[in-house]
C-alpha cells in the first residue's frame, strides 16, 4: 500500500507547509500510525521556489553548524540559502520537524521535488 501526495506549495507560508509535510511523512493523518515503523507514503513537493516566507526570515533567520574545532562555527544566512537552493532549505525545515532519532533520514527520503 503506497500512498503518494502531492503538495503545491505555491503562495503559502513556509512553516504551515513544512508541518503538513512532516505529518505526513510519519503517517500521523493514517489510523495505522505506528511510532517505530517508516509507512509507505511519498511526498512531492511542487514550486518550492515560490513559497510565502513570512515575517523577517529572509534578513533575521540563519542556520549554524559546528566542525567541533575552535574557530569551527559556521554560519549560513537564510536568504543565501534559499537563494542558492530552496529544495535544500525546505529539507532543513521539515528534518527539524521530524523526531531526532534514526527514522529522521530514513523518512526525509520519501520527500521528493519537481
Amino acid at each position: 500500500m503506497n500512498d503518494e501526495y502531492t503538495i503545491d506549495v505555491k503562495n503559502k507560508a513556509l512553516g504551515r507547509v513544512a508541518s503538513q509535510v512532516a505529518l505526513i511523512l510519519r503517517g500521523k493523518n493514517k489510523a495505522d500510525f505506528k511510532p517505530n515503523v517508516v509507512p509507505k507514503i511519498r511526498v512531492k513537493i511542487l514550486n518550492v521556489s515560490k513559497i510565502k516566507l513570512t515575517g523577517n526570515k529572509m534578513k533575521n533567520k540563519e542556520y549554524q553548524r559546528y566542525s567541533g574545532y575552535p574557530g569551527g562555527l559556521k554560519t549560513i544566512p537564510f536568504q543565501k540559502m534559499f537563494e542558492s537552493d530552496p529544495n535544500k532549505t525546505f529539507i532543513k525545515v521539515v528534518q527539524g520537524m521530524l523526531p531526532k532519532n534514526k527514522l529522521n533520514k530514513k523518512l526525509l527520503n520519501n520527500l521528493s521535488f519537481e
